[in-house]
């Protein structure tokens, strides 16, 4: 393979997995260690790719949040089949957070017309599925994010504090097995931490894009979950870890 083709080939994988360590790279275009480095050195000085300890990563996905509506068509088949699941691990009478994310759109949308249920969410697309619930349906307010259709600031904060829920339903835009759960901006990390304070029973919404994919604001850890419905189990060294952390994993059957 020429050098302009290797080129290519490492880009397409990079936009396509966002995020490849050193190993992974060098196993999909099959050369050596040091013919990869000088690589990746000419593409990172291109601006093709951006080179972190131990790998690589798509300067699309770092420096840009992705639209909403763009979050919205990735992955949709998996992200409807975590809805379902989600969506049934909802007791009859609960009070239900759901916060802003594609995925928690599909959840809420599998929720809306359950008239048994009382819905809370600061998500402006859930709002807007809402016009013709049969739930009960309360926003918190707040400024919009229009990337995410997320209301945050003060007014969000104030109306959580006064609430306690039986099931919150939370997003993440990336995850580490070390680390917990990662989202992009600190307003929006506010919102997750104190929906966290404020519910009996948490649930993680988060398909396996997300899995060792980290964003850039950490908003909690594995402990603070109860349950993460994803749609491809880790591995079992990891879901031992995660039962060891009182975190039951679903996956879609």
């Amino acid at each position: 393979m020429f050098a302009q083709e290797r080129h290519n080939a490492i880009v397409r994988f990079v936009r396509e997995r966002r995020r490849l360590t050193f190993s992974e790279l060098q196993e999909q275009v099959n050369v050596s260690a040091a013919t990869l480095r000088r690589d990746l050195t000419e593409l990172e000085s291109a601006g093709a790719i951006i080179r972190v300890h131990g790998g690589v990563l798509d300067p699309g996905y770092v420096r840009a949040e992705v639209s909403f509506d763009e979050r919205i068509l990735r992955n949709s088949h998996a992200k409807k089949a975590i809805a379902r699941k989600a969506a049934s691990l909802v007791p009859s009478g609960s009070t239900v957070i759901i916060d802003a994310g594609s995925t928690c759109l599909e959840t809420a949308k599998a929720l809306l017309n359950r008239a048994d249920l009382r819905i809370i969410t600061h998500s402006v697309a859930v709002l807007a599925a809402a016009m013709h619930a049969e739930a009960s349906v309360v926003s918190l307010g707040g400024e919009l994010r229009k990337v995410s259709g997320a209301l945050v600031g003060g007014t969000a904060l104030g109306s959580l504090e006064v609430l306690r829920v039986n099931v919150a339903f939370l997003s993440a835009s990336g995850l580490l097995a070390e680390e917990g759960c990662f989202t992009t901006e600190l307003s929006e990390a506010e919102i997750k931490k104190n929906i966290l304070s404020r519910a009996s029973r948490k649930i993680l919404l988060a398909d396996s894009t997300k899995w060792q994919n980290p964003s850039t604001v950490r908003f909690a850890d594995w402990e603070d979950f109860d349950d993460w419905v994803t749609d491809a189990a880790p591995s079992a060294a990891e879901l031992k870890r995660f039962r060891e952390s009182g975190v039951e994993v679903h996956i879609p059957q």
